[in-house]
């Protein structure tokens, strides 16, 4: 008995146009490495469709399963690649050209929390951190540099914290510019952050041994 034709098997014209949907993404638009690399799996598919119309049901089956998870590694590698585009840049300035105080930052932070816009006051609650230690002479002041610099600075002052520091630094970049919303949890850790070291630092003082 001749078996049926495979079910729910894509055609040509439609596994081709899939790739090419997904590979014309206007992000990829300037690159000619995509278009090429969409030619040559068209001509592909082209070949084995031909071949596969002298051969079993089951042969056809196994030839487009293939070519089928061909393009899905295709189409997810490339979604990895539009990822990575958004991932943060550790070499981004922490501050802005903008003459602010700490406190002026931190009252700004809490009212975004207040209106649920969590990612900026995240991304100010942090930069409040920062302005706060530089105003009472903890850090130095460094024009442009990033929120990795200054989580640096800030865990040499604050060795007991360094990892919360560096998690609030991460945090800031991934919020600013890895295009990642805060929650409200992320936003009242980081605010919470100079009020921390801050305590920390009069303890430390008190006692006379190092934050």
């Amino acid at each position: 008995m001749r078996l049926l034709d495979p079910p729910l098997t894509p055609s040509g014209d439609d596994a081709r146009s899939l790739l090419r949907r997904e590979l014309l993404h206007p992000d990829y638009h300037q690159d000619n490495l995509i278009l090429r690399l969409i030619d040559w799996l068209s001509r592909l598919l082209d070949r084995a469709l031909s071949a596969a119309r002298d051969t079993s049901p089951l042969t056809t089956l196994a030839a487009m399963l293939v070519l089928l998870a061909l393009v899905a590694a295709v189409i997810w590698l490339i979604g990895r690649a539009r990822r990575s585009r958004i991932a943060p840049a550790p070499g981004r300035p922490l501050m802005l050209e903008e003459h602010v105080t700490a406190a002026e930052l931190l009252a700004r932070a809490e009212q975004a929390l207040d209106d649920g816009r969590y990612s900026d006051a995240l991304v100010d609650a942090f930069r409040a951190t920062a302005l706060r230690q530089v105003e009472l002479d903890r850090i130095d002041d460094l024009p442009g540099a990033t929120a990795h610099e200054v989580a640096l600075s800030l865990a040499e002052v604050f060795p007991a914290q360094a990892a919360e520091v560096h998690r609030s630094a991460g945090l800031f970049d991934l919020t600013l510019y890895g295009g990642r919303a805060a929650t409200r949890e992320h936003a009242l850790e980081v605010l919470g952050l100079e009020s921390r070291l801050d305590t920390r630092a009069r303890a430390a003082s008190r006692s006379g041994l190092p934050s």
